[in-house]
């Protein structure tokens, strides 16, 4: 039996990859923060986990969604470059390691862009403490010298599927009128349907000779405005206030969040995949809204 190990098991897009290898008859090990998953702390159980596993893929790491305090930054910085340090050693520690390792990393490593697209050779890495992130993240992963496993980053941008993630804040937004723009609204948002993601990681894994970064996205991204009339239009809400920043920077207290999440303007395409020849199932927005809205 072929043997998955998912890391950071515990999230939407976790619980969605855990359900799709099992349904396929693979043998999926889990590793998160708590039971019965293997632990983080529990190094000998992740290292036999490991042993002749065909794929791991890490997606752990503390959610942005929150306030950037001083304590939330460390414990987002951490919980990504940390679990990826104890994977790297595990992997160096198996006899026979897994074919394929991909981590996950993140598509807000490049700068804000309102003027044109970011790819993995042209794109501009950007500054800030989520670039920063990104950054220690990646350089944590590529410090591994692992002559019996591929690396593959995953630089992803905002995920869409249908239970959990954004889509739910998302929706209850149109549902109360308040689906409209954020912001200008002129900010580019990149965003990837989770059945892509999952395809793209068997596409990756496939292919052997692939590996390096990845830029995990729509070849579609779309502008905050016309993502939230699509969102609208096929919910069937002919109205939606808009939010203002200053609106926005209140409403991010209150929910202690951050505007970055709204405002940020991710313009993220996927070349490396397209060269290579990976086909969309849903590459628009609304064919993607239309899936996840039925």
């Amino acid at each position: 039996m072929r043997k998955v190990v998912i890391a950071g098991s515990s999230g939407f897009i976790g619980r969605y990859l855990v359900n799709k290898y099992e349904s396929l008859g693979y043998d999926v090990l889990t590793i998160s923060r708590n039971e019965p998953s293997i632990t983080w702390n529990h190094k000998e159980e992740i290292i036999a986990a490991l042993e002749n596993a065909d794929l791991l893929i890490n997606l752990a790491g503390k959610s942005v969604n929150c306030r950037y305090n001083e304590k939330n930054k460390h414990e987002i910085l951490t919980s990504r470059t940390g679990t990826t340090k104890i994977l790297g050693d595990a992997i160096k520690a198996c006899q026979n390691p897994p074919e394929l390792w991909i981590n996950s990393s993140t598509a807000t490593i490049y700068r804000h862009a309102e003027d044109r697209p970011m790819t993995e050779k042209d794109g501009e890495i950007g500054t800030g403490f989520s670039v920063d992130v990104g950054k220690k993240w990646e350089k944590a992963f590529f410090s591994f010298n692992l002559p019996n496993t591929r690396q593959i980053a995953l630089r992803l941008a905002i995920v869409l599927g249908p239970n959990g993630g954004v889509m739910t804040p998302y929706k209850n937004l149109v549902k109360l009128g308040l689906g409209g723009k954020h912001g200008t609204g002129k900010q580019m948002f990149s965003w990837i349907h989770i059945e892509d993601l999952s395809r793209s990681i068997d596409f990756v894994h496939d292919r052997k000779n692939l590996e390096g970064v990845f830029n995990c996205s729509s070849p579609n991204p779309v502008t905050n405005q016309e993502f939230m009339r699509q969102l609208r239009d096929v919910m069937k809400k002919n109205y939606g206030l808009p939010a203002n920043k200053w609106m926005l920077e209140a409403g991010a207290i209150a929910l202690r969040t951050e505007t970055e999440l709204l405002l940020k303007s991710r313009w993220v395409v996927p070349e490396r995949l397209i060269q290579v020849g990976f086909t969309f199932a849903f590459p628009t927005i609304r064919e993607t809204f239309v899936d996840l809205t039925r």
